[in-house]
């Protein structure tokens, strides 16, 4: 297993603990490795552009940023790594990117670009939030006290559309509750984003581990309706 870094991540929150010459683009990249080794992921690579910054930021503009890069360029990249790896299915996001972030949105169109491009046409997977789960995830929360009133799933994320995807859009719930550990150590190995890790860490453990037990994935030209299973030995 590959997993491929289409930005540096330059432009998020700065830490306060940068060491004398170190910028926060080393300090992303080696999170991002951490990040990696803690999920067993056999090697990084990195497509090179630069962050995009947040809906409406002026990176959004940059010559060089991933917003602004040719979708045909980038998937060519992205083609050749899964020619290399003679990939059998290639992750993305939604068509959204989950919240609406730049960046994410497209990596969505790269990777179908990508599938496309590739020799071999690998299945393609779009990772997603459960908008369902997450509203009722959420409401639990409250009652139990362990979270503010602040937060709506369905209300406009960064580009406007609610959180993630309805789950009678969702093809495939994979139950990752066996992983639990190494899904934290992965988020503890990204310190430098702060407001959203720390948050994410603060969580009681069994909020955590109901928030974090299953992924979602949307298969383009699946059947509808949203298979638990395992999705990668199809």
């Amino acid at each position: 297993m590959v997993v491929v870094f289409a930005t540096n991540g330059e432009h998020g929150e700065v830490p306060d603990d940068l060491a004398p010459g170190e910028g926060l683009l080393e300090r992303r990249r080696a999170e991002g490795e951490r990040s990696a080794a803690a999920l067993g992921v056999s090697r990084v690579e990195w497509l090179g552009y630069s962050d995009s910054g947040m809906t409406g930021w002026a990176q959004n503009t940059h010559p060089g940023s991933f917003h602004q890069a040719d979708v045909r360029d980038a998937g060519l990249r992205l083609a050749a790594l899964l020619d290399r790896e003679n990939a059998d299915i290639v992750v993305g996001y939604d068509w959204h990117g989950g919240y609406g972030h730049p960046d994410h949105i497209k990596v969505h169109h790269v990777v179908h670009e990508a599938a496309r491009l590739a020799a071999r046409a690998p299945r393609v997977l779009e990772s997603t939030m459960n908008r369902d789960l997450v509203r009722q995830l959420y409401r639990i929360a409250l009652e139990a006290g362990t979270a503010e009133d602040a937060f709506d799933p369905d209300a406009p994320m960064d580009d406007g559309s609610p959180l993630g995807t309805p789950e009678a859009e969702i093809t495939w719930q994979v139950d990752v509750s066996a992983y639990l550990p190494q899904r934290r150590a992965a988020l503890e190995a990204h310190r430098s984003q702060k407001t959203d890790i720390e948050g994410f860490l603060r969580m009681p453990p069994e909020i955590f581990a109901a928030l974090f037990a299953a992924e979602h994935y949307i298969e383009p030209g699946a059947p509808a309706g949203m298979t638990r299973g395992w999705p990668f030995a199809v």
